[in-house]
């Protein structure tokens, strides 16, 4: 375990510090405005520090650090160790996959446009990214008929060139025929620029001059080359339908949306250039730190801007929440652009309605990669076997329940069991449980009523021949989960010892953060790698059991707070409770109503109207 430096060795100014393993690796880079106050923090009681930050220091062997004049700096120098060492503790994107980009190759003689993925090159003006390539190559089919560039390779280009005779391009007019002198530079040139300003989002001036020229080249006669010129701007228009106006023309902005569990965080970026959202990027966020929203949009942040962006800086940056601290990332994007960057979030009008658009493809991306992990054979047996392992199973946990508890105030208390089988979810299998003997706010109480109902009902289940079964409670869990702590699992193994079947069924606890499960009869917990898809299969039931939990409590609250005086009289169904209430105009009315009132009414039996009368005047 690391050891703290001497008193007044930590410098009380800027930095970034480096904590590192007995091998001398780096495992966790973070940066502080005052090195002395941020490094005091860890070496304190490992019981105070989160489980993450505790298990992190107990694995360095050494802290060093490095001073720097500013804050900035100090930000800047943190991603560049960050990105060069990858530190195991650090907060870090595990989704690689390569987003195509429209690319023009303007260092080229003749540059052309072309879809490329992977690392930028020098020359080489890019656009995007984009979530498809095939919208990249349709909206580059329709461009090609205005602009009409080689896109070509250098090889086919020469051999074209030494030909002496043009591809197919340019006998469909997409290509303007450079290879065999067609066009000269300064057309070609021209062509070029005018891709680049429509691509960058000025497409007004474009269409200008395309109607300007198309005028001029009909006023004198030219009708043929009025007609392509008409062509091309009506493949320009369409180029444009497809780039939605999402805000006021001139603004450029970057808009960020996010959406997070536990684990991971799925992250969203438009980017809106001339008021139209010209690209989008989204990745998945491993947290390995335990950071608040505001830290972890921070670190987004660090992640899209070390480096320039394809589309260049952005005037504003639209986040969900304020990065923890907004002075210093302001600072840091006004020193890459040149010019003043805000950072804020959408209260309002068509920036908060795109800012809610961009959450929801957090939202359904995060929900994506969750049901993509979920759905693979291969990860779901893993999942199982490192569960057996390191929980000490007999086999694999075929089948899996899970309770949790939900309740108000110690009202409406409810229990739910849910099932995976084979690592999947059994919703014919899941169930719903009213807490019956336990009166006000006690988990410990309510939990052991559940588990004793539900194990019981199994004991009962499995005297009775095969045929008999009704299979509700038939089948035993492989392991048993109630979510908690200690306190939780007490109970459980306390049930399971008094009916017989401490020996028959495996039972554990999830903490609430899942670093942490523990196993009867040892103190401490066992902690799943954070990487090991044993970790993600208990995230996934930890959340479906607090979910169906809290619906069914919020089901039932919502029946007891919309629960009528007429409900539950003997006689009275829906039909009849309607038509009372509509004929004496209202649950008020009938409640004042005299006995003889009631008994007038001819459809209504005078036993009915006895019991109506006997429940509303109720003290």
């Amino acid at each position: 375990m690391v050891q703290r430096p001497p008193a007044g060795t930590i410098p009380d100014a800027p930095g970034s510090y480096q904590f590192k393993d007995a091998h001398g690796r780096v495992i966790y880079v973070g940066k502080a405005k005052s090195l002395r106050q941020r490094l005091s923090n860890y070496f304190q009681n490992p019981k105070n520090m989160h489980v993450r930050t505790a298990q992190m220091v107990a694995s360095a062997e050494t802290v060093e650090w490095i001073q720097v004049a500013n804050d900035v700096e100090a930000f800047m120098l943190e991603y560049s160790l960050i990105k060069q060492h990858r530190p195991r503790f650090n907060v870090r994107l595990v989704d690689d996959k390569s987003y195509p980009f429209l690319a023009v190759t303007v260092g080229d003689e003749w540059p052309r446009p072309m879809v490329m993925r992977g690392k930028r090159r020098k020359g080489v003006r890019y656009f995007g990214p984009y979530a498809h390539a095939y919208a990249i190559r349709d909206t580059l089919d329709l461009l090609l008929r205005t602009f009409p560039l080689r896109t070509c390779s250098d090889n086919k280009f020469e051999s074209h060139r030494k030909l002496g005779r043009p591809c197919l391009q340019f006998h469909i007019e997409k290509c303007s025929g450079p290879c065999v002198g067609e066009v000269s530079r300064h057309d070609y040139d021209g062509y070029v620029e005018d891709l680049l300003r429509f691509l960058s989002g000025d497409t007004d001036e474009v269409v200008r001059r395309l109607e300007k020229d198309m005028q001029v080249a009909a006023a004198d006669l030219e009708f043929e080359r009025a007609a392509r010129l008409r062509d091309r701007l009506v493949a320009v228009r369409k180029a444009i339908e497809r780039q939605q106006m999402v805000v006021e023309k001139g603004e450029d902005i970057d808009v960020i949306g996010m959406a997070e569990d536990d684990l991971e965080a799925a992250v969203q970026v438009f980017f809106v250039r001339k008021g139209r959202v010209l690209g989008r990027k989204g990745f998945i966020i491993d947290k390995v730190e335990d950071l608040a929203e505001g830290e972890l949009i921070g670190r987004v942040l660090g992640e899209l801007y070390q480096e320039p962006p394809p589309m260049g800086f952005p005037k504003t940056v639209l986040v969900p929440d304020d990065p923890d601290d907004l002075d210093l990332y302001e600072d840091f994007l006004e020193e890459q652009r040149g010019s003043r960057v805000t950072i804020r979030t959408a209260q309002r009008g068509p920036k908060r309605a795109l800012a809610e658009t961009v959450t929801r493809n957090a939202n359904e991306e995060l929900v994506r990669h969750r049901l993509k992990r979920a759905s693979d054979h291969n990860s779901r047996a893993k999942a199982l076997n490192e569960l057996q392992e390191a929980l000490g199973l007999p086999m694999p946990p075929l089948r899996i329940e899970c309770y949790d508890m939900s309740h108000l105030q110690g009202t409406d208390y409810v229990g739910s069991m849910v099932v995976l089988e084979d690592a999947l979810p059994k919703k014919s299998q899941y169930r719903k449980f009213k807490i019956k003997t336990v009166a006000g706010n006690d988990d410990f109480a309510a939990m052991e009523e559940v588990l004793r109902r539900r194990l019981t009902a199994y004991l009962v289940e499995r005297e009775k021949p095969v045929s008999e079964r009704e299979g509700r409670f038939s089948y035993p869990p492989q392991l048993l989960l109630v979510d908690g702590g200690k306190g939780q699992l007490s109970v459980a193994v306390r049930v399971l010892q008094e009916l017989g079947l401490d020996e028959e069924i495996p039972t554990a606890s999830l903490a609430k953060r899942f670093e942490e499960v523990y196993l009867p009869g040892t103190a401490d917990p066992v902690r799943l790698s954070r990487q090991s898809e044993a970790l993600y299969l208990l995230q996934r039931i930890r959340d479906e059991s607090h979910r169906f939990a809290i619906t069914f409590h919020r089901d039932l609250r919502g029946k007891r707070m919309t629960k009528s005086v007429l409900d539950d009289i003997p006689g009275l169904g829906e039909t009849r409770k309607k038509r009372l209430t509509k004929e004496m105009g209202g649950v008020k009315a009938v409640q004042t109503a005299s006995l003889e009132e009631l008994k007038a009414l001819s459809w209504l039996p005078d036993a009915v109207a006895e019991a109506v009368h006997a429940k509303v005047h109720e003290p």
